[in-house]
């Protein structure tokens, strides 16, 4: 396949594996037989409320798509394969500080296993972080993006966090919504750059929320540098509220190059934290996760539009 996706692309993620065993069901360490297929029943509510907006009409088929982990949702991505919806496959192992893979050197045989659309990877690269950790992680990564490559099964979606560095945080005064304004879409745009000279080519980069279109254009800019005019941006929510996920989207909607979103937890996560405190039927909880899905869709789609206009106007 050619290198980059640049069709419209809305991802509802719930391959969150740490938060939902701890966070929504307060487990700690191996899990049981009954404990994993408890956490597999409530990542197929977040599914069937994806297949309720499908239903109710928005997004369409072709631009919709979920990301959902092998260990939960195995049945899941193959019920999706089997219907046609884009999907997408985590290949990191939770909660790392350090890229490594979930399954090691069988990373491969997993991939194919689950087949997805997209195999993802979430990563912590900081270029002023430790040069001896982010080379081992440029090294795994290349490692993947060559196999993607020469393979043509799974196309690359890569995550990028940069957390902050002590030394960053000095300088706006432990303000971390400071670092995300002033320091970090630059660190984003040198990530990326060492990421690509390192051999990562990813088809889709998913990016932290921006709040200034400029830095959304930058990060396009060096993200389809050196012909690399096909890949694509999306936005991920990273579990912030409805306010910052909905400006975020409103940024880079209006920005060519950013074709979606990945919005997971604030889509999903207090109808699920709802539905087991037994305060809400498993029915309203799909009902209002396809709702909170359809309205980022929209919202995207209307800031787009809207964008659009204005640039032809």
């Amino acid at each position: 396949m050619p290198r980059g996706y640049d069709r419209p692309l809305y991802v509802l993620p719930f391959d969150h594996r740490g938060s939902f065993q701890t966070g929504l069901f307060g487990w700690k360490g191996e899990l049981d037989a009954e404990q994993t297929a408890q956490v597999s029943q409530a990542k197929r509510i977040v599914y069937d409320g994806f297949r309720a907006a499908l239903d109710a009409g928005s997004p369409s088929k072709d631009v919709a798509a979920i990301l959902v982990d092998e260990q939960f949702g195995a049945a899941i991505l193959r019920d999706a394969e089997a219907d046609g919806f884009t999907t997408c496959c985590p290949a990191e192992k939770s909660g790392q500080e350090e890229f490594e893979f979930e399954y090691g050197d069988d990373f491969a045989r997993h991939i194919e296993a689950m087949h997805p659309t997209f195999c993802k990877v979430l990563v912590r690269y900081n270029p002023e972080g430790d040069p001896a950790s982010n080379q081992r992680q440029a090294a795994r990564l290349k490692q993947l993006s060559d196999y993607l490559a020469q393979t043509g099964h799974s196309r690359f979606m890569f995550e990028l966090l940069v957390p902050p560095e002590q030394g960053e945080l000095d300088k706006v005064h432990a303000d971390k919504a400071a670092y995300d304004r002033q320091l970090r879409p630059a660190l984003m745009v040198r990530a990326i750059q060492a990421l690509q000279a390192a051999g990562v080519e990813p088809d889709v980069w998913k990016i932290e929320g921006l709040d200034r279109r400029e830095d959304c254009e930058t990060i396009v800019a060096i993200a389809r540098a050196g012909g690399r005019d096909k890949v694509g941006c999306i936005i991920l929510g990273r579990g912030e509220d409805d306010a910052h996920v909905r400006a975020w989207l409103s940024t880079a909607s209006g920005v060519p190059g950013f074709i979606g979103f990945a919005v997971g937890r604030t889509v999903f996560w207090d109808p699920l934290v709802a539905w087991r405190a037994n305060k809400t039927t498993r029915e309203a909880a799909v009902a209002a996760i396809a709702q909170r899905y359809r309205e980022f869709v929209e919202l995207f789609e209307y800031a787009r539009g809207a964008a659009l206009a204005e640039g032809s106007a």
